[in-house]
Parts: C-alpha cells; sequence; structure tokens
C-alpha cells in the first residue's frame, strides 16, 4: 500500500544543504560489555542524524529509526557503531551519518572504610561519524561527580601552617565531562576513564558512607585540595600519557558552596605528530 501513497521527502527543491537532519531522544534497549567481559543491560537515549542535500526536500524520518531497530538489544561497541552508521548512511543516500548513544552505566563502589557495597551511576556516550568519503571516528563521553577542596580557602583558615592546622575550608561537588578519540586498534574501557577522572578529584564520591567513611573522605580532600583548573590540567596530563588518546575534551565544573555562580575549565587538544596541541579556540 505504501507503493501508492507520496512521497512527499523526496521532492526535488533548489534549496540548501542541510548539515543535520534526523531524530533525538529515542528510547533503546542495549547491552555495554564490561572491561570484565560481562555483558550489561542499559537504557539508552539515541540521537541519529543525517546531512540532506540541496536538491531533496526531506529525509526519510521512519528509516532512520527503522534501521536503528535492527539493532536494538545489541551488545554496542565501537565497531558495532560503525556497521550501524554504514548501514544508516547507505540506506538513506546521504553524504555522512551521525549518532550519540547516550546510557547511564553503573560501577561497583565500596566505601573506603566501613566497605560498604553499592554501585556509582556515570552519564556515558559513544559518539560515532562516518563522512563522505566513508571515514570513520568514534568518540567516548564519560561525566563523573567528585568533590574538590579549595586551596585558597584552606590556606586563609590555616592556624599552623607547619602542622596543617586549620578552622576549615570550603567544598564544592566537582562535575566532570571528558569525551576522548583513542588511536587505532587502541581501547579506553568506560572504567578506565572514570578512574582517571575520579583519580584527579580531591576525593571520589560515594552513594553509602558511614560515620568512618565520612571522617576519610573530610580528611583526604582536605589533605588534597585543587582548584578547578587542577582537577582540567591533571586529568589533561594522565591522557596525554595514556598511549591510548589522540584527542581529547575536558570540562570541569565547580559547584560552588559560597558563591552563586559556577568555576569551570576547559581543555581541548590533539595530538600531532609526537606534540600535543591546541585542538580548538571556541569551546562550549
Amino acid at each position: 500500500m505504501e507503493d501508492h501513497l507520496p512521497d512527499i521527502q523526496r521532492t526535488k527543491v533548489s534549496s540548501i544543504r542541510l548539515s543535520r537532519v534526523g531524530v533525538s531522544g529515542v528510547d533503546f534497549p542495549i547491552y555495554i560489555k564490561t572491561k570484565e567481559g560481562k555483558k550489561v543491560l542499559c537504557y539508552a537515549k539515541v540521537n541519529l542524524f543525517v546531512s540532506l542535500k540541496h536538491n531533496i526536500k526531506g529525509i526519510n524520518m521512519s528509516r532512520t529509526v527503522r534501521t536503528l531497530m535492527k539493532y536494538r538489544y545489541t551488545s554496542f561497541s565501537r565497531w558495532v557503531l560503525w556497521k550501524f552508521l554504514y548501514d544508516l548512511k547507505n540506506r538513506s543516500d546521504t553524504e555522512d551519518a551521525y549518532a550519540e548513544i547516550n546510557f547511564k552505566y553503573f560501577i561497583d563502589r565500596v566505601a573506603p572504610v566501613s566497605k560498604e557495597k553499592s554501585v556509582m551511576s556515570y552519564d556515558c556516550s559513544f559518539i560515532g561519524h562516518i563522512n563522505k568519503h566513508n571515514e570513520y571516528t568514534f568518540n567516548l563521553r564519560v561525566s563523573a561527580i567528585g568533590t574538590s577542596l579549595c586551596p585558597c580557602s584552606k590556606s586563609m583558615s590555616l592556624v599552623d601552617s607547619k602542622k596543617n592546622i586549620g578552622k576549615g575550608a570550603h567544598n564544592q561537588r566537582s562535575i566532570v565531562t571528558v569525551t576522548v578519540e583513542t588511536k587505532r586498534k587502541r581501547t579506553m574501557w568506560i572504567e578506565d576513564l572514570v578512574g582517571v577522572i575520579e583519580d584527579c578529584f580531591s576525593c571520589r564520591v560515594y552513594p553509602v558512607l558511614k560515620r568512618p567513611d565520612e571522617k576519610y573522605v573530610t580528611e583526604k580532600a582536605y589533605e588534597n585540595p585543587k582548584f578547578v583548573e587542577d582537577i582540567a590540567r591533571d586529568i589533561a596530563t594522565t591522557l596525554q600519557s595514556s598511549g591510548i588518546v589522540k584527542r581529547y575534551k575536558v570540562k570541569v565544573v565547580n559547584k560552588e558552596s559560597i558563591h552563586t555562580h559556577d568555576a569551570v575549565a576547559y581543555i581541548y587538544r590533539k595530538l600531532k605528530g609526537k606534540k600535543w596541541i591546541e585542538a580548538s579556540r571556541g569551546l562550549k
């Protein structure tokens, strides 16, 4: 019956090429492989886009989602995303295709003293793009939360700098988002990227803390004060020395506890030959 219905999207026009047209917020079930080799079911929100030629009125939106649905309950990875985008590009008769697979990922967490077990959730994304030359790029994006203690506040509140004794310092909740593109045939696991981020906070945070744990977290942060700039630079330095990453973005937001505004730092760098250089001056 569809063959007898008008296909308005394919109407010829004389207009402007569109960089991206598609759908966003598609609810979708996927599996993600853990570093330990297990598969876990994740609920994803998917954004899909293709480019549109200047002489075509619109894309076939249903074809975009229908292509995605063939991959439901699939174990997604860098190369599964590539296969999907290749299929989408060919079925849509377009020059390029782009996808964001956004999902919550859970990692076991053990409290530092009491060893109370819990889980931490992380906002993660698999981001893929195939251009008109069939060149594929893949990015892993992870967001994590930690605590930071202000070095300036601590310094001003010290009553005995030699013994590191003071009246206190204010803390912030730090929200870090890191996007990495790895070298070909190299893998950055979600667990590893989370570890890179959390090692650079004044202290990690935990869903469950008993009193001895809270004492540990408080004292550890006090012994390890960091500005938003320190966290961003520490993460960047670790990524650059990993031997895995060839391009990265770091965004650090400190939710200030004594100000009405946030403190923010960005870094965006890429590897050119053997040298790391700034990749963009226009970060958002």
